[in-house]
């Protein structure tokens, strides 16, 4: 693929994927607001985009699952190690606790999912999938474990009700 279609391709990519999951929020407030058909035509338009996004990244060429992985364990180890120190303690520094705690708690997450695609890339290295086990998301602030959710959530405190299972 040539470059410049190949940057195009990422950034139709990424502009895609901010809009899906920002209608999903506007469609989320516009519900709870009392706006459901509005809500509605966010949820469609939504998942257009999401529609959009995966056919961008499907141009731009997917590895098979052990590649896949790679892939995700760098990104969330980018995360980890750089972008988010980074960007927190320049929220630190222009005092903005909202941002702060965003941050803060989405890197914290992230550690638990560079560890689940650590191992498993090692399952998949081993020629075995992962075991069947319930993993739990806090829809608060996005902490994700395996096992029995928590009584609280140790990063935000929400509930166990609360969380999401996979």
């Amino acid at each position: 693929m040539k470059e410049s279609t190949e940057a195009n391709l990422k950034d139709a990519f990424a502009g895609e994927s901010q809009a899906h999951v920002k209608y999903m929020v506007f469609a989320d407030r516009a519900e709870r607001e009392g706006w459901a058909n509005i809500a509605r035509i966010f949820r469609a338009a939504s998942y257009s985009e999401q529609i959009h996004a995966t056919n961008h990244l499907k141009a731009l060429g997917l590895g098979k699952t052990a590649e896949n992985l790679e892939v995700a364990y760098n990104g969330e180890a980018f995360e980890i190690d750089t972008m988010y120190p980074d960007y927190m303690q320049v929220a630190e520094q222009e005092d903005e606790k909202r941002a702060l705690q965003s941050m803060s708690a989405a890197n914290e997450a992230e550690k638990v999912h560079a560890g689940l695609y650590q191992r498993a890339k090692a399952a998949v290295a081993g020629n075995a999938d992962m075991p069947t086990v319930a993993i739990f998301v806090c829809p608060v602030c996005g902490y994700t474990m395996e096992g029995e959710a928590p009584e609280r959530c140790p990063i935000c405190q929400a509930p166990s009700s609360k969380f999401i299972q996979f």
